[in-house]
């Protein structure tokens, strides 16, 4: 608690702060008793202040009922008789005999269980339930003193085990009798977990004995929460039931991952699902039960698969088969006379679903894992060394082809459209990956793979149901993307699964009954593996980099040619055309030849040109434009030239040639529109050069063209020439000019640029009105122009 101040002043900040709010305090309070005797002295009218006035003034609020001295006198003796017979018990106890021992004890506990029925007579019932606290816990010390005196080399677990079924049973008669009392129920409810769980622990039982405990402890719970309708019971019976069910569970679940193939945990699990299905039988809201009943159910099935080189995943697919089981046992219970109640099969197919779709999203992640594991082979393409990649095994197939018919279930939890793209997604990644083995020819792992996209390309053209259509179109990228990088590894296998990929996107492309998505991807498709195959070619026939680039171009070339009969999809080709040209430039880029660069380039505005022929297509001609200049500045970097204007007046002649195609169709427009744009580009990077420029030529011809300009604007009385042309010629004279006057200042006397200034202001001032007139007419002048 640092502080920058010096403590006297912090000290002294202190009270005076606080001596400003004991005083604002003083004043409140005399404020409100102020107040207070107002509204004391003025009628409340009848429901002014009821429940709808939450703000209603003191005097109307009813005054809450204050506890009685006789209940507060109860309560108070009640808890010290439990401290004074703690007390007795832990230190005097010593210094009596066995009788008098128990005469106490016996006299304690029978005085604090008998006189909650006298408060119950009288009315008194929170003070009842307090007393009957305290002779519930005379009663636990009662049984402490028995082991202690009677059974002192009694074992301890198996005693408290004992003890505790005895005083769970007591209670609960106790309780049966005085009815109005909760306590006592509630405790012994929470007695009777205790005799099987330290029972097993006194038997030294191992884990699964301990599991045991717990769920045979739980079924009791259960079924003590059916057969009693009171809520004092039913309540923490259920609560118990859940609890101890759920950690028997678990103890079976972990003993069946430490021991795959053991019976004991198959069992304890199996056991824990039959009391969820029974509870839920026996409960029309408790579904979470038979949820969690097949979810236990499901893991018993598993564990009975041993362990093993591969065995991992053929338990995922006997757990995967049972929630099948379970899914198509519910439907069908639902299908029939209505014997199974709804609870049930709403559990039992929930918790179907639910371990497919984890088994799913396991397979699914193996499956990814194996075929990024393919990207590989770029590290050196063609040397027709790697290995074929293995895959998860026959297990992982077997569970997603299992998972896959679990989700395409009728009836099931999913809607129909989402369910059947599910099971679309794992019947492809199933029998993709299954020929995924090493020591495979990798002809015959290509064959089946083919086999699998060309059926989920042709599920995704003619699937009716959108949502199959777009889940087997993706599962036919995905599926192609693999397959063509895994052929990479040889020449032979680029070339055929390239064309037969590319042949396939083509047909799916032209497929006119498919849908328009579909089709757009098949059409980019088609244009990526029309590029491949190009490229490939190039690198066959050892073309350099820069040339291959160069052969790329005659694909968006044909792509712009056959896009117009294409009709829906032409849009989607277009684009995976131009971002082949994209593609084309940059590797020409990066291979660092600047004249087959600057042919890319050009031929890619030719290919742009011959697309803006096309009416819906006419802004390509400014793509057009732009390549070509792009292509005449590269070529003239190649040359070797710096002059700028080489570069400049290839786009101003054109820009301006537009720009007076414009005015001609349209004369209204402005001069900066149709002729800024070229002027600009004509004019601005000659005169930058100008003015570093010591020789002649170039500020004489830029000044005449200047003048030439400027001459025009005011014939043709165009603002855009006028301004530019006039600017720029002053620019010119200023730079020519410029050795001159600072040549003429430096023989000039001091006193001279001074006197001059001051002469300039008066003559302005003095005539200020008229420059101002002058100037006004000179803009509306040239607002004139066009």
């Amino acid at each position: 608690m640092d502080s920058p101040l010096p403590p006297a002043h912090e000290l002294a900040l202190i009270d005076g702060e606080l001596a400003r709010l004991e005083a604002r305090r003083g004043y409140l309070l005399a404020r409100r008793d102020w107040l207070l005797r107002i509204l004391a002295a003025q009628p409340v009218p009848s429901g002014q202040f009821g429940p709808a006035a939450p703000f209603g003034p003191p005097a109307a609020v009813a005054p809450a009922a204050k506890p009685s001295a006789q209940n507060v006198l109860l309560a108070l003796g009640a808890v010290l008789l439990a401290v004074a017979a703690l007390a007795f018990t832990l230190v005097s106890w010593g210094s009596l005999g066995i009788g008098g021992r128990s005469a106490v004890l016996a006299v304690l506990t029978a005085a604090a269980l008998a006189a909650p029925a006298a408060l119950l007579r009288r009315g008194l019932r929170s003070t009842a339930e307090a007393v009957a606290g305290v002779g519930l816990l005379l009663t636990v010390l009662d049984a402490y003193a028995v082991r202690a005196v009677g059974l002192p080399g009694a074992d301890g677990v198996a005693y408290a085990a004992w003890a505790a079924a005895v005083l769970a049973g007591g209670w609960a008669g106790y309780g049966a009798a005085l009815g109005r009392l909760r306590l006592p129920a509630l405790a012994a409810v929470g007695a009777a977990q205790l005799p099987l769980p330290l029972a097993a622990a006194a038997a030294g039982a191992g884990p699964l004995g301990a599991g045991a405990a717990l769920l045979a402890t739980a079924a009791l719970d259960a079924a003590l929460a059916v057969a009693v309708a009171r809520r004092a019971v039913r309540v923490p019976a259920w609560v118990c039931s859940g609890v101890l069910g759920g950690a028997a569970l678990a103890v079976g679940l972990a003993r069946s991952l430490a021991e795959p193939g053991a019976a004991g945990p198959a069992l304890l699990l199996a056991a824990g699902g039959l009391l969820g299905v029974a509870v839920a039988w026996r409960e029309p809201r408790a579904s979470a039960a038979a949820l969690v009943g097949g979810l236990a159910v499901v893991p018993a099935a598993g564990a009975l698969v041993p362990a093993g080189a591969g065995s991992a995943w053929w338990a995922v697919a006997v757990r995967v088969a049972a929630a099948l089981a379970l899914s198509a046992a519910a439907v069908r219970a639902g299908s029939g006379a209505g014997a199974v109640p709804g609870a049930v099969r709403r559990g039992l197919l929930r918790a179907g679903a639910a371990v497919a779709a984890v088994g799913v999203l396991a397979g699914l992640s193996a499956v990814a894992v194996a075929l990024v594991a393919r990207g590989a082979v770029l590290r050196e393409v063609w040397a027709a060394t790697a290995p074929q990649q293995g895959g998860p095994g026959a297990g992982l197939a077997v569970a997603l082809l299992l998972a896959a018919g679990a989700l395409w279930l009728p009836g099931g939890v999913l809607p129909r459209p989402v369910a059947g793209a599910s099971a679309v997604v794992c019947a492809s990644a199933a029998l993709f990956t299954a020929p995924m083995r090493p020591g495979l020819p990798a002809w015959a792992v290509f064959a089946v793979q083919l086999g699998v996209v060309a059926a989920a390309g042709v599920a995704a053209v003619r699937a009716p149901a959108r949502a199959v259509a777009f889940a087997a179109g993706g599962c036919a990228a995905v599926g192609a993307l693999s397959v063509s990088l895994a052929a990479l590894d040889g020449r032979a296998a680029t070339f055929a699964v390239f064309g037969l990929l590319g042949a396939g996107c083509a047909l799916g492309a032209a497929h006119r009954a498919a849908a328009p998505a579909v089709r757009a991807g098949c059409a980019v498709g088609a244009v990526g593996y029309a590029a491949a195959l190009v490229v490939a070619v190039g690198a066959v026939a050892g073309l350099p980099w820069s040339w291959r680039a160069v052969a790329a171009v005659a694909v968006p070339a044909l792509a712009a040619a056959l896009a117009p009969r294409l009709g829906p999809v032409r849009v989607a080709m277009e684009a995976a055309a131009a971002s082949v040209g994209v593609l084309a430039v940059a590797l020409a880029l990066a291979a660092g030849d600047v004249p087959v660069l600057a042919l890319v380039l050009g031929l890619a505005g030719a290919v742009c040109a011959g697309a803006a022929l096309r009416v819906e297509r006419r802004a390509l001609g400014w793509a057009a434009g732009v390549l070509f200049t792009a292509a005449a500045w590269v070529r003239l970097a190649a040359w070797g030239v710096a002059v700028p204007e080489a570069y400049a007046l290839p786009v101003a002649v054109p820009v301006l040639a537009v720009g007076l195609l414009r005015r001609r169709r349209d004369p209204g427009a402005s001069s900066w529109s149709a002729y800024g744009p070229g002027l600009g580009a004509a004019l601005l990077p000659s005169l930058v050069a100008a003015w570093g420029d010591a020789y002649w030529q170039r500020p004489l011809l830029l000044g005449t063209a200047a003048l030439a300009l400027t001459l025009a604007g005011a014939h043709r009385r165009l603002q855009a020439p006028l301004l530019l042309g006039g600017a720029v010629l002053a620019a010119v004279a200023l730079h020519e000019l410029a050795p001159y006057v600072v040549q003429m200042v430096g023989v000039l006397p001091r006193w001279l640029p001074p006197a001059l200034a001051g002469l300039l202001l008066l003559v302005v001032g003095a005539t200020y009105e008229k420059r101002l007139r002058d100037a006004r007419r000179l803009r509306a002048a040239i607002g004139r122009l066009r």
